[in-house]
């Protein structure tokens, strides 16, 4: 039973009908294509709405969570109990001179393309990644030698209090995949990204070298949520996994890609605990053989 039903009418006073959504099944708002009902599913489309929705959920005790793109999350078979907020719609693209002002919901790769129709080189490395903005900077994504704390030059946040934040160079505190705003828990409204003129035919052939190399190693015809592992120091978490003998190996629907092992997939009929036990089994098997502690860089929300 929905405990949150009887707050349907409070929310819909700050957001349309379209922008609502009651007991949202949560496996067609993220990339893995597995999880349970949310009870409240909001789309803001204004800023203001995130906060008075943060306010209204701290004042009656409800809880609540942020999600971008579902690119990098895995959402338990029971789902989540409470609000999940969804930054989808704040998507606004803004190009001054050789920056780039980006609101949370707008995708990687579309930052990516009208940079490079404005000749502004740096960003290429995200034109593969299928995230948003917001969860970008959330936990510093990267890939082919690039990363986001290379090019932002500040981030608009808001903090658990719903209190708006402007941060900029160390206040960051950018790592391997996190940041001030993923220790903090923040929420990214938008980020300004520092360019460097280029040229267009070059930054284009750039992208489609690295589309191309995307789409040769990875498994993008199945569902699932990138790198599943963290790179453990001085190793790479898919040699690891493959040297292991877990290559294609199945938990019902999950599988250990035969493309890549570093990707867990669904191969179409998998549940979240499919996923979750093959992750299990998967960093058993790593630590038992080579005593290596393979960490998840998927999030994981909800309850089984």
């Amino acid at each position: 039973m929905n405990q949150y039903l009887s707050y349907k009418e409070l929310f819909g006073n700050i957001y349309s009908e379209e922008e609502l959504e009651i007991d949202a099944l949560m496996k067609d708002h993220i990339y893995f294509k597995v999880g349970g009902k949310v009870d409240i599913l909001l789309k803001p489309s204004k800023i203001e709405q995130i906060k008075e929705t943060i306010k209204l959920c701290i004042s009656n005790n409800i809880p609540y969570y942020i999600i971008g793109n579902g690119s990098n999350l895995l959402v338990r078979d029971g789902g989540i109990r409470g609000v999940v907020i969804k930054l989808c719609n704040l998507n606004e693209v803004i190009v001054d001179d050789r920056n780039i002002k980006s609101y949370c919901g707008a995708l990687l790769k579309d930052v990516a393309t009208i940079a490079m129709e404005n000749s502004l080189t740096g960003i290429e490395f995200a034109c593969g990644i299928p995230g948003s903005i917001g969860g970008a900077v959330f936990m510093n994504a990267g890939a082919y030698d690039g990363e986001i704390k290379n090019v932002i030059i500040e981030a608009e946040v808001i903090d658990k209090e719903g209190n708006y934040k402007l941060l900029k160079g160390d206040a960051l505190q950018f790592g391997y995949r996190t940041s001030i705003i993923k220790k903090e828990n923040y929420i990214v409204v938008s980020a300004t990204l520092g360019l460097v003129e280029g040229e267009k035919e070059k930054i284009s052939s750039r992208m489609m070298d690295l589309t191309k190399k995307r789409e040769d190693r990875q498994p993008l015809e199945f569902p699932s949520a990138g790198s599943t592992f963290k790179r453990p120091e001085g190793h790479f978490a898919g040699k690891l996994i493959e040297d292991s003998g877990l290559k294609g190996y199945s938990i019902g629907g999950a599988q250990v890609s035969e493309k890549h092992s570093g990707f867990v997939i669904n191969k179409g009929n998998a549940t979240a605990k499919d996923i979750l036990d093959l992750i299990k089994h998967i960093q058993e098997e790593v630590k038992k053989q080579f005593g290596v502690e393979l960490k998840t860089e998927v999030r994981i929300l909800g309850e089984d």
